[in-house]
């Protein structure tokens, strides 16, 4: 562009990009050419020299631009650890590519070839046009056996990654995006924050920043150890340890006959082939055209900000401040959201023309599964369920009809997803017409689709389940629509079946009934009987009834929903109320602050000098610990275990049924100080000491989610084994609609199986070991 005078015609951001990448790439290079001329080299020069200057350049400026714009609170900052740390990390990332393209050409030359090597660029390329015209051709095996050569090389490490960033000499990178973007300190951290004039650029920048981990077009090459597996060219390691030692070191120590099922449930998550579903993302891309702001996306346009008051009024200038406040909040999270939808439809682009592609999966500490891949998966959001689909379909039968209409009307909720089987096909009978006009003309139709409570994943029913009905023989369509099966209320579930409480069990479906049991909707009538009960008092002698009033007509199932389930999981009295603080404001029926936080803290009695807060999340929990006792006795004594285990400086570890190593990672940390030539920067760093507290908290939901994530490793194999197409989302199980029937008797065996094992006395075992 720049050769042949058409500098001017990019894109706004790509002419920043530009407008950057000479000074910096110039700027790295002089700074290389000192590190080289000195006599004693830096000990950390041989990272800054792996690359060449240009190439450091590009890695600083996408990580950069990426980094500010996933920021969370969408005012485009990032603390410089963070930055420097991942930079560094992108550029070990791209050395260990160049170094795999390195010995692929001292392996693959010919003995004859002259001495005098062509320049690597071109060996890289020559190496790139190899394997892609293997996996053009299908075949697979040279592939897999070109990229299976293992590369040796040692991790750097934080300290190592964050002084790429920091050369001792001239502190070129940091010292860039500090020029280019601001500087301020913030919470005694130095934050890189964005110019104003490149965060109006943002929300376009998502179409030209590189998006690292993309979707892969071959299959991943399967596990076999912590750090071989998953990518075929980038670094990719089977558990996220976020550099805990005790967990690297427990995973690589077992020997890979004990994480056999591990990593098989791994590749067959990784080997399921998606594509995306064109008909729907063409209404996303349209609808976002538009302006955006319905069927759950982000509107484009920000909320306006509050006049200025006439008045000199203080009260009234107070009240518009703290207004102006809100909505410059609330815009920045807009922002936020739009580059995050923008983010997600870039690789939604890519993706676009491929016939298929497919998610490697890594693990957490826990043993629940994830893709690899950031932005668009079937671990996101209703937007990125919506656009994907199976590459592969197959045809209805008759079972396959009937469980395409159920999920349908699963997606469309407001309550029709707790209805039994039967009344869910009548609800899709009911609203044909509606259904056939989605899918024929989704954005300027009727719309009914817009009205469900997944927008996106109910429109891609709505357009199978219309094809299959218009075609001569809907039995025989092909569908290649993931149908789910979720977990009703999925640790109590776990909890229920370890205590063997039959009560429990019925009231989350673990026995048979008529229609789907609904824990949440018998909490919610619980609460709602006890604020009617205060709302009923004396307002002189109870200062509780005026908030009891307000909240007697908010209490429904979505009210107490996310509490219930992760009430298990050790939510706290805060993160409870903030919950509840949010489904109150998204209904809008009560806009004052103070009274939104009152209602949510529910009431203040006081009996003389003692105060008791007694709050809707204690009045929830206290229903659902009447309801399951044995889970409540169950969670209290792993807390005593994890506690007692704490108390001798030992963090609490066991095996999962899988033969997964887990190991808890918290410790407490020390800052240490890496001195650079521009500033200190204060890293964490592990100690010796174990986190008492944390180590109890965290170990019933930690456990729990070791079990849920055993139970769904095992209901993979045994589906693959069975010839399914498997994708799990923690507890949700996802097949072809023809499939469904037979997934759900497998995942009830694997219940059964995992549960015939005796889980708490192995567990004491492990402990008393």
């Amino acid at each position: 562009m720049l050769d042949r005078h058409l500098a001017p015609q990019l894109p706004y951001v790509k002419s920043l990009f530009l407008g950057w990448f000479e000074p910096l790439r110039d700027a790295v290079a002089r700074d290389q050419d000192v590190q080289r001329r000195k006599r004693v080299k830096h000990v950390y020069a041989k990272y800054l020299l792996l690359l060449p200057a240009e190439k450091v350049a590009v890695i600083v400026m996408h990580k950069m631009m990426g980094l500010l714009m996933s920021s969370k609170d969408g005012c485009g900052s990032v603390r410089v650890v963070q930055a420097a740390h991942s930079i560094g990390e992108a550029v070990e990332r791209e050395y260990k590519v160049q170094a795999f393209f390195q010995k692929t050409r001292r392996k693959t030359r010919s003995k004859t070839e002259s001495e005098n090597d062509p320049a690597l660029d071109k060996e890289q390329a020559k190496c790139r046009k190899l394997v892609k015209s293997l996996v053009r051709r299908r075949k697979l095996t040279e592939a897999q056996k070109l990229v299976q050569q293992e590369i040796e090389l040692e991790e750097w490490g934080t300290e190592a990654q964050v002084k790429v960033c920091f050369p001792d000499s001239i502190p070129t990178i940091t010292e860039f995006c500090l020029i280019c973007y601001g500087r301020r300190l913030k919470k005694k951290h130095f934050v890189i924050e964005c110019d104003p004039l490149v965060h109006e650029g943002f929300e376009s920048t998502a179409r030209h920043v590189e998006i690292p981990y993309l979707p892969m077009l071959v299959p991943p090459t399967k596990w076999k150890g912590y750090d071989k597996g998953g990518h075929l060219f980038l670094p990719s390691y089977v558990m996220r340890t976020h550099g805990v030692k005790d967990q690297k070191e427990a995973i690589k120590s077992v020997p890979r006959k004990q994480l056999r099922k591990v990593f098989e449930a791994l590749d067959i998550l990784g080997g399921t082939k998606w594509r995306v579903n064109r008909r729907v993302h063409d209404v996303v891309e349209t609808i976002w055209s538009r302006g955006g702001g319905i069927a759950g996306l982000v509107d484009k346009g920000n909320i306006p900000l509050p006049e200025q008051p006439e008045t000199e009024d203080p009260d009234e200038i107070q009240k518009w401040k703290w207004s102006v406040k809100k909505t410059k909040k609330a815009n920045r999270e807009l922002h936020a959201e739009r580059c995050d939808t923008e983010l997600k439809l870039s690789v939604a682009r890519k993706m676009r023309e491929e016939d298929g592609f497919y998610y490697p999966h890594n693990l957490d500490f826990r043993g629940r599964a994830y893709p690899m891949h950031p932005h668009l998966s079937h671990l996101g959001s209703d937007l990125c369920r919506g656009v994907l689909e199976y590459a592969e379909g197959r045809p209805l039968g008759k079972s396959g009809l009937r469980w395409l209409k159920i999920h349908l009307a699963n997606k469309y909720g407001g309550g029709i997803e707790k209805l039994s089987h039967e009344s869910k096909l009548a609800f899709v009978e009911d609203h044909l017409p509606d259904i056939f006009d989605s899918a024929s003309n989704p954005v300027d139709g009727n719309c009914w689709w817009i009205n469900a409570e997944d927008p996106f994943q109910c429109l891609a029913a709505c357009m199978d389940l219309s094809k299959a009905l218009e075609s001569s023989s809907p039995h025989g369509a092909v569908s290649h629509l993931p149908i789910h099966q979720d977990g009703s209320c999925n640790g109590l579930q776990h909890y229920a079946a370890l205590g063997r409480d039959y009560m429990g069990a019925a009231a989350v479906n673990l026995v048979p009934g008529e229609k789907p049991a609904d824990i949440y909707s018998e909490i919610a009538a619980r609460v709602l009987d006890v604020v009617r009960e205060d709302s009923m008092k004396d307002p002189a002698t109870d200062p509780s009834v005026p908030l009891a009033k307000v909240l007697v007509d908010e209490v429904d199932r979505k009210l107490v929903k996310q509490t219930v389930m992760t009430s298990v999981y050790g939510v706290t009295f805060i993160g409870a109320r903030q919950q509840i603080m949010k489904r109150l404001q998204e209904k809008g029926h009560i806009t004052d602050d103070k009274l939104l936080y009152d209602v949510s803290c529910y009431a203040t009695r006081r009996q003389g000098h003692a105060v008791t807060v007694v709050s809707l999340m204690k009045v929830t929990l206290d229903a659902l610990g009447q309801m399951f006792q044995s889970a409540r006795a169950i969670m209290a004594w792993l807390g005593d275990c994890a506690k007692m285990i704490a108390s001798k400086n030992q963090p609490v570890r066991w095996t999962s049924p899988v033969g997964l190593p887990v190991v808890q990672p918290y410790k407490k940390y020390k800052n240490y100080m890496i001195r650079t030539s521009l500033q200190c920067l204060a890293l964490r760093r592990e100690g010796d000491a174990i986190a008492t507290q944390r180590q109890k908290a965290a170990f019933p939901p930690n456990f729990v989610h070791s079990l849920d994530s055993s139970h769904m490793m095992m209901t993979a194999i045994t589906c693959k084994e069975a010839g399914l197409h498997f994708a799990g989302v923690h507890d949700s199980f996802w097949v072809h609609a023809c499939d469904v029937d037979k997934m759900n008797q497998i995942l009830r065996e694997q219940f059964v199986e995992l549960y015939s094992m005796p889980i708490l006395e192995n567990l004491h075992q492990q402990i008393i070991l």
